[in-house]
């Protein structure tokens, strides 16, 4: 349970290696100092800050930003630490341009958090008012363990100030230091996200699954993200209380309403954060930082890149968001004008309406033309951020074109990520960012065969579609026995009728499915049967508190179940047992990946549209049925695909094969 501090209050740390999550609702410079039994602070070394990121068992952003995640790692401290306090700052870079006392902004928000993201203990900071720098909360050691106590110490004197309080002799130089090293950008200050209500603010809440249709729609990142579905977290156009992530953050405009995604990985092997990236070259007078691939906080690169990718969602998001309002007010403030020329009978005739009509109208050309400079600004940088961090992903975030799959090895550990395809806007159409979506799996997929309209115009039949969707699915679960380690998991498949062979060749003739597709009423009941058992004897067995008691033999390892051709075939028997195990099989590591259109199970009724809503859906080509959370953006999603004629599945699900026949991961 969390503990919501009061100013003053303190609470019992049980874990060694944290995060601190910070949220503001303006872009604020983070440090954390190192401090002895009496709280002083010895040197300048002993501060992690923007200009020097990383202490012993400390990291900080190397940027201002509205939403920070500090990493610290209690056991790594040297035995002279008792101290770590977390320190804000109102960047001296936005003196004039930007909030100079934190009494003028939203009160922050800071949250100690697990590796797993549960939250231990959150403050916020409230009764601010002239200053500048702020002590938000300290960890302590006390008598061999350590604890978190809510400070809320602000300084009107900015850090300056701070330092000398807490005993630092090079107090000002080191201010400066900070402030220098934020406005000159040793890395990209990140503005403020759109208001967010609590429930949506994810820095402050748990996971939460990412939502699936209304269905006919899907859902984190994200940017989630939509990040989509980046990540979700991000979408539903009505803020953090409509619908949830489901990349990451992406989420359906019609899809029921939900929390936040868990952006915390939960596997983290590291004791304590590696160095960081190399700095990217200073930049030209006037000219942005060069992007460097990897240059979010993290504690590895696949996390760096993780954040990295969700960083651009949501730059993307914002910067969109700024430009469609720019052109909303513009339209506003003609109409407007417009409105004022007509109403006087004056200025109906003769020149001095007509030049009332084309002042307006260039007003209005002005201000768009303003506004697409922006953007193309803000786009010009994220090209060449995606440029650099495209080629730099691992397989389990990458495309299948990039070259990383030829040097394919089956991992020894789960990825904090998949990839399902990419997201992009219309202002943007250069632009494509990773959909990641969290793993292990919370919610089962629905990839919709239904027939659609393509964004380009043209049409596709339900012959094709029905042929596409299969070759979607294939591609999404080919994915994900790659990135699993050998043995960690197990692909079943129903297909009644045996329409979907030709798809499921490539996992079919490399031998890895538990066994053969399940064909007919008898193999159908057979391989759901199976799976709803195992279902029950896990949740017993956990229930019970006994998880060593299953059967021996028995296989642990993460399930999907790929049903094709849905529902030709399938009687009430079986859609019950579907249901089932899309409500109760993600918790225990079964997982559902449904090839269906909904508009052919209408026969069912309502019976279905549970089921539909539990599942995150894809399509087999490109549609904009996502949107993120903050403004409601409508995302294009684009599947995975594989090159024509290139045979990298193949030889990825042949690796995937021999290692399980060999144990050699």
């Amino acid at each position: 349970m969390t503990a919501e501090l009061v100013r003053g209050q303190n609470h019992p740390l049980s874990q060694s290696r944290l995060e601190i999550r910070i949220s503001a609702g303006t872009p604020v410079a983070a440090a954390a100092a190192l401090g002895d039994e009496n709280g002083r602070i010895h040197g300048t070394g002993w501060v992690a800050h923007p200009g020097a990121p990383v202490q012993p068992g400390l990291e900080v952003s190397r940027q201002a930003a509205a939403d920070h995640r500090l990493a610290v790692d209690l056991d790594a401290m040297t035995e002279a630490v008792h101290r770590v306090s977390v320190l804000l700052a109102l960047p001296a870079a936005n003196a004039g341009a930007g909030p100079a006392r934190f009494g003028s902004v939203a009160a922050p928000f800071v949250a100690v958090t697990g590796l797993d993201g549960t939250e231990v203990a959150s403050y916020t900071i409230t009764g601010l008012d002239l200053e500048s720098a702020v002590v938000a909360l300290e960890l302590y050691r006390r008598q061999g363990a350590w604890k978190v106590r809510a400070v809320g110490q602000g300084y009107a004197g900015g850090l300056a100030e701070l330092f000398a309080d807490q005993g630092l002799s090079e107090a000002a130089q080191l201010a400066a230091g900070i402030d220098e090293a934020v406005a000159k950008g040793l890395a990209r200050s990140v503005q403020a996200p759109p208001p967010r209500t609590p429930e949506g603010d994810r820095s402050r809440q748990a996971a939460a699954p990412a939502v699936g249709p209304d269905q006919g729609a899907a859902s984190q990142g994200a940017p989630g993200p939509v990040p989509p579905a980046y990540g979700g977290q991000p979408a539903g156009g009505q803020g953090q209380g409509g619908p949830q992530p489901a990349y990451g953050g992406a989420t359906d405009p019609h899809a029921p309403s939900g929390g936040p995604v868990d952006y915390s990985h939960p596997r983290r092997q590291t004791s304590a954060p590696p160095p960081p990236p190399p700095a990217a070259p200073p930049a030209q007078p006037g000219q942005p930082a060069r992007p460097v691939a990897g240059d979010a906080t993290g504690w590895s690169m696949e996390e760096r890149l993780y954040n990295q990718v969700w960083g651009m969602f949501e730059d993307l998001a914002r910067t969109a968001a700024a430009y469609r309002s720019a052109v909303d007010f513009a339209e506003s403030r003609m109409d407007k004008e417009l409105e004022q020329a007509l109403s006087d009978p004056r200025s109906r005739i003769g020149g001095q309406g007509d030049t009332a009509r084309e002042a307006a109208r260039a007003r209005y050309t002005q201000l768009v033309d303003q506004a697409r400079a922006s953007l193309d600004r803000d786009l010009d940088q994220l090209v060449a951020e995606s440029e650099v961090v495209e080629p730099a992903l691992p397989p389990a975030f990458a495309r299948w074109d990039n070259p990383c799959w030829h040097a394919y090895r089956v991992p020894m550990e789960i990825p904090m990520a998949l990839r399902l395809g990419d997201l992009r806007l219309p202002e943007a159409e250069s632009i494509r960012i990773p959909m990641l979506l969290r793993l292990p799996l919370e919610r089962g997929l629905w990839i919709d065969s239904g027939r659609t309209d393509s964004l380009d115009g043209s049409f596709t039949d339900s012959h094709d579609m029905r042929r596409l969707a299969m070759d979607t699915a294939v591609a999404h679960a080919a994915r994900l026995l790659a990135v699993y380690p050998a043995g960690e998991f197990t692909v079943h498949v129903v297909d009644p009728a045996g329409s979907g062979a030709q798809a499921l060749a490539p996992l079919t003739q490399t031998g890895v499915l538990a066994g053969p597709p399940a064909q007919g009423a008898a193999g159908v009941t057979e391989v759901l049967a199976r799976l709803t058992q195992r279902v029950d004897l896990v949740q017993m067995a956990l229930r019970g508190g006994a998880p060593d008691a299953l059967p021996p033999g028995f296989d642990t390892s993460q399930q999907l179940l790929i049903v094709n051709d849905f529902p030709h075939g399938f009687d009430d028997r079986v859609v019950n047992q579907l249901r089932y195990l899309v409500d109760e099989g993600p918790s225990v590591g079964v997982h559902l990946m449904m090839v269906a259109d909904r508009e052919e199970s209408a026969g069912y009724g309502p019976l279905l549209d549970p089921l539909w809503r539990s599942l995150l859906r894809l399509t087999a080509v490109p549609d904009d049925h996502l949107a993120d959370p903050w403004v409601g953006h409508a995302w294009t999603y684009e599947p995975p695909s594989v090159p024509p004629g290139s045979e990298v599945l193949r030889q990825v699900l042949t690796q995937v094969a021999k290692a399980r026949r060999t144990g050699n991961r």
